[in-house]
């Protein structure tokens, strides 16, 4: 697949970045993950923090006392002996920090306070036995579900140390020993519990709260394969990127066009607009450099599945054209549900399927729309039963290559995964840009859609990423169905033939204001009650004694495009009938 000219001179010129280019742009790279599940994060950080504040609530209170005692070695006034007594000192203290920590200990205390049904070894796990570093001294940590139980337990237990060294050691006053434990400090009322720490724990609670939201949003990331970013389109595919349209959230049912200088009469002055218009505009561009020998002047516009917005942005692509000078001609070829009508507000019966039938000359049904004079649009006309037929049919290329002649083409083609009217309608035009929903689109659903275009000998001359965030920069369509489920629905046009409503141009009346907004309701794709398919032998009735023209030959009628005015066309069954008698 061919590259579109901007990215290979971007590939020769720019080079590969260093290494710490690399890492950086790796790094930035998350950034939109984390902005994008920036609520979820903080979400599940707070709901840690909760979870184990609510832990430390069902968790029982614990005291700490604490009592300290010194090791002696008798009460010599001689410098020498006291030297030698406290080197002695020292070398018992850490003996006696095990004798501390013995069931002998114990037993005393709970002698000492007449403790019962309370074992020896499980006292044993309530204290701690410790020698600060560099002295002589011992200290005793206790701990107990009240402040008078930690307490008592950290005095009798330094007392039952004190009894043990004295009984190893001799008694001091019988001359065996000088070695003895003194107490320093007695055990106070602990003030406050030591456990739980609720500052530690909701601390700790929102730390593992926000470690689990990375992993989820990193591991939802990794599985997730929607299209997020141009970037990995272009690592994916061999197909560039031409064109990323921004969310405009200001688009409504009724109002999906944007303002263009000299393309509209729209004036919706706000940011989105800018924004979506200048994407417009780059595209544009893209379009006009793609192929600088050979532009491309017949472009399909579709989609890998429905919805992802590929009439929005051919009508926004075919006015952005036409702000810029260019004669375009925007056909509507999605036969089976056509769109382009509703867009643009325009009211009529024939249209592309009556010139492919021979029903209608392409001069008479080709409407002009907003003021430039340099966009027109050929409606979709009645719903045939064999749209795949009719798009790869001979006539179908004649008229293109007729229409190309003098303008650039668009063709709104339905989503390739469901039919493959676009496929074999691509393989007769210069190629197709095909339109990906971000935060939609799956990768997979755009490589079978690539992979349809080829198959017909198509090629994708772009991908156009749609609904792009500003940070940034299937089914569910209503009818198609991804299994194929592409059923047929009379269009706006047939609905005015029901209703015998003549055609009237789209160019805005003379009496009109100058820039007034003009209305341009977005098509519903939900089925209208007062609408009805058509028959078999309505359409063969439409089409009879139609001649299909050999592809060397014009099309019939000649293509003035210059917007027509007071011209009539037909536009329900009636006049169509009527016209054919006469001729």
């Amino acid at each position: 697949m061919v590259r579109t000219a901007f990215r290979c001179a971007t590939c020769t010129l720019g080079g590969l970045p260093p290494a710490d280019s690399r890492d950086h742009m790796e790094l930035r790279s998350y950034l939109p993950v984390l902005r994008a599940h920036w609520l979820m994060i903080i979400a599940i950080t707070i709901l840690g923090g909760a979870v184990a504040f609510g832990w430390t609530l069902f968790q029982p209170k614990v005291y700490t006392a604490d009592s300290s005692g010194y090791v002696s070695a008798g009460n010599n006034t001689d410098t020498g002996n006291a030297l030698v007594g406290n080197n002695l000192a020292e070398s018992k203290v850490k003996s006696y920090i095990d004798i501390g920590q013995s069931r002998a200990v114990a037993q005393y205390a709970i002698d000492d306070l007449g403790l019962s049904g309370v074992s020896p070894e499980g006292l044993v796990g309530r204290i701690t036995v410790t020698n600060p570093s560099n002295t002589v001294l011992i200290k005793v940590s206790a701990t107990g579900p009240s402040p008078t139980e930690a307490r008592d337990l950290a005095e009798a237990w330094l007392r039952g140390i004190a009894q043990q060294i004295t009984e190893i050691e001799g008694s001091a006053s019988s001359g065996a020993s000088i070695v003895q434990l003194v107490p320093l400090d007695s055990a106070v009322l602990p003030s406050s519990p030591t456990s739980p720490n609720t500052r530690l724990s909701v601390a700790i609670g929102l730390v593992a709260g926000l470690v689990l939201a990375l992993i989820y949003v990193f591991i939802r990331h990794a599985l997730d394969r929607r299209i997020r970013s141009a970037d990995a389109v272009e690592k994916e595919f061999d197909v560039s990127v031409v064109g990323s349209i921004p969310i405009d959230r200001r688009f409504t049912d009724e109002d999906r066009l944007v303002a263009m200088d000299g393309a509209t009469d729209y004036s919706r002055d706000d940011d989105d607009d800018v924004a979506v218009a200048e994407a417009l505009r780059e595209l544009r561009t893209n379009l006009q450099y793609m192929n600088v020998d050979n532009p491309p002047r017949v472009i399909v516009v579709t989609s890998p599945l429905p919805g992802d917005g590929k009439s929005t942005t051919i009508a926004n692509l075919a006015i952005a054209l036409a702000a810029g000078g260019q004669q375009v001609v925007l056909v509507d070829a999605d036969l089976r549900r056509p769109t382009v009508s509703k867009t643009f507000n325009l009211v009529g019966g024939a249209g592309l399927t009556e010139v492919l039938a021979g029903r209608s000359d392409i001069a008479d049904v080709l409407q002009p729309w907003g003021t430039s004079g340099k966009l027109f649009i050929l409606a979709a006309g009645k719903t045939p039963p064999n749209p795949s037929e009719l798009l790869g049919s001979e006539r179908m290329h004649a008229l293109l290559a007729e229409l190309s002649e003098h303008a650039i083409v668009l063709i709104d083609a339905p989503p390739l995964i469901p039919v493959t009217d676009a496929a074999i309608l691509t393989h007769n035009t210069d190629g197709a840009l095909v339109v990906a929903s971000v935060g939609k689109t799956t990768f997979e659903a755009l490589s079978k859609a690539i992979q349809n275009l080829e198959r017909a000998n198509g090629q994708a001359l772009g991908i156009i990423l749609n609904r792009v965030p500003r940070r940034g920069l299937g089914s569910g369509y209503g009818y198609y169905g991804y299994r194929g489920d592409y059923s047929s629905r009379p269009n706006a046009d047939e609905s005015a033939e029901t209703s015998h409503t003549p055609v009237t141009s789209a160019r805005p009346p003379a009496s009109a204001e100058a820039g007034a907004p003009t209305e341009a309701p977005q098509p519903t794709h939900e089925r209208d009650s007062h609408l009805r398919e058509p028959s078999a032998l309505e359409f063969d009735e439409l089409v009879s004694g139609a001649g299909i023209i050999d592809s060397a030959t014009s099309m019939p009628g000649a293509i003035d495009l210059v917007a027509p005015s007071g011209s009539e066309r037909p536009s329900t069954r009636r006049e169509l009938r009527a016209r054919s008698r006469n001729t």
